[in-house]
């Protein structure tokens, strides 16, 4: 008799990111209203984004250079020509009742960009993932649900727009203010195969496009919005399986616990014998799951045109090229310099990279003469702990890279020992300079100085050397302790411990 064996089935996830990026313009991608963030509602508006009868749009001249200054920096192609078009859907929130985006010719298209993963041992594995395209778009307004018994008002933009109304909700505000705010959109290959993957990509789009400066990233506020679509597959199969796209996740973390819920949910239908249904689904924080918000729809649904009021764009090789030239040094370029050139660790590359203020710190304190391992360590460990604790960043500290130079550098000549660094660092960061910081604090380096020093702490000290001499020789510490705290920090570390192990065995 033969006994049948079950063989489980392996799946893959296939997941694509479409990211909203809102663009650091001071006015409106078609009009001139302010595009600040916490205006009172309905303040921020006027006839155009309003799209009231006998306006008529004008592009931002600022949101091209930002949109191409982005393509460029993910490596896409930016096309010559290129237009807007109308994108049709109705909802209280979409004034005009349909949107300024671009459909089939959009500004940049066909890039890519490299996300970083790093072990529990610090390697890093680097994966580029592929652009699809970026295109210009104005946002819509948002909607917001009140008047509900114990739920409260509902700011989540996505979960707003879909619905009439939020479960026990009595009445619906609409805030125009971010109608006509200038985004683009990126849309990224079906490259990425985990939770994790996608955060990372998500993470590292955020980087560049703070780098670039064309976006403060912050989500929060809703600059940076991203949508997972997402599939299961068995692996090895060619085809991919029904797509699904999640929204409303408002932290790289939500971005990866959605994910891998959705993958779970996703195999564990398909073992059972379950339909995926093309659908979009909202990330629940609370309850930790994805449910179901409407079927999605398809590119048919919002019958596109082109924009009849707004001329198509044409960029001049000499515009791309002095867009191009203008472009900073990315985050992954610079991972790659500060491990490869400045030998630098895998985390402190990272950690100095993921914001351009600090890495501009980092380099500076570099350019007047400091050590690259010791002003990174400084940067990411002591600094750090001091811009954490007080919520500072690094550009609101007093302590110029030029003095953070100095101090390692007094260090490293034995002038000042790291302990004495540490403990002067509040005034150093408060602007007092390293020479009055230090004044009179130089170390003891003469062996003439020193030994009567140790001798006479030996010899105050009896009972703790007969200990040391019976075997107990973690005693050292404090004999070097005491020959510390007699010269005020000012005794050489090393010269002390010499001299004082000398001692002691003789």
């Amino acid at each position: 008799m033969t006994t049948a064996t079950t063989v489980k089935t392996e799946y893959e996830a296939i997941i694509g990111l479409e990211t909203h990026c809102q663009l650091s313009t001071n006015t409106k991608i078609f009009s001139n209203s302010s595009t600040a963030f916490g205006a009172d509602p309905n303040t921020n508006i006027d006839p155009v984004c309003m799209g009231l009868p006998g306006v008529l749009p004008v592009l931002n001249q600022k949101v091209l250079e930002y949109a191409v200054k982005t393509g460029l920096a993910l490596n896409c192609q930016i096309a010559k020509y290129s237009k807007f078009d109308r994108k049709q859907y109705f909802y209280p929130d979409l004034p005009k009742n349909y949107q300024i985006s671009q459909y089939d010719l959009p500004i940049a298209e066909h890039g890519w960009l490299e996300i970083e993963l790093v072990d529990a041992e610090g390697n890093p594995t680097r994966k580029r993932i592929g652009i699809t395209r970026l295109h210009m778009e104005e946002d819509a307004g948002k909607l917001v649900h009140a008047g509900s018994v114990g739920v409260g008002e509902a700011s989540r933009r996505e979960a707003s727009r879909n619905e009439t109304r939020l479960s026990g909700s009595t009445y619906s505000l609409v805030d125009y203010n971010r109608a006509g705010i200038p985004l683009v959109e990126i849309v990224s290959e079906p490259d990425l195969r985990s939770g994790i993957e996608a955060a990372e990509y998500a993470e590292e789009l955020r980087r560049i496009v703070r780098y670039l400066g064309v976006s403060d990233g912050n989500m929060q506020e809703g600059s940076l919005r991203c949508d997972v679509n997402i599939s299961v597959r068995p692996v090895g199969r060619k085809e991919f399986g029904t797509k699904v796209e999640i929204k409303n996740m408002n932290s790289f973390n939500a971005i990866q616990r959605a994910i891998d819920y959705e993958i779970e949910r996703q195999i564990a239908a398909v073992e059972a014998g379950a339909s995926i249904i093309q659908e979009t689904r909202l990330w629940e924080e609370g309850t930790q799951r994805t449910s179901s918000m409407r079927i999605k729809e398809g590119s048919s649904d919002y019958r596109y045109f082109p924009e009849p009021d707004l001329t198509p764009i044409e960029v001049s090789d000499a515009q791309l090229e002095l867009w191009r030239s203008e472009l900073p040094e990315l985050p992954a370029q610079k991972r790659h310099h500060y491990q490869n050139e400045l030998g630098l660790s895998t985390y402190d590359a990272r950690v100095l990279t993921e914001d351009h203020p600090v890495s501009e710190y980092f380099e500076a304190a570099i350019a007047s003469g400091a050590n690259p391992k010791a002003a990174a360590n400084w940067i990411t460990q002591d600094i750090a702990a001091h811009l954490n604790k007080q919520k500072l960043s690094i550009t609101e500290i007093a302590l110029t890279p030029t003095n953070l130079a100095d101090i390692i550098n007094r260090i490293e000549t034995g002038k000042i020992s790291n302990a004495q660094a540490k403990e002067k660092l509040p005034d150093l960061l408060s602007g007092i300079s390293p020479d009055k910081a230090f004044a009179g604090q130089e170390l003891i380096t003469d062996p003439s100085v020193l030994e009567p020093i140790v001798d006479e702490v030996i010899a105050a000290n009896l009972k703790e050397l007969e200990k040391y001499r019976g075997g107990n020789t973690n005693l050292k510490g404090f004999f070097v302790g005491q020959v510390l705290k007699k010269t005020g920090k000012r005794a050489d570390p090393k010269l002390t411990n010499e001299l004082v192990e000398k001692k002691l065995n003789a």
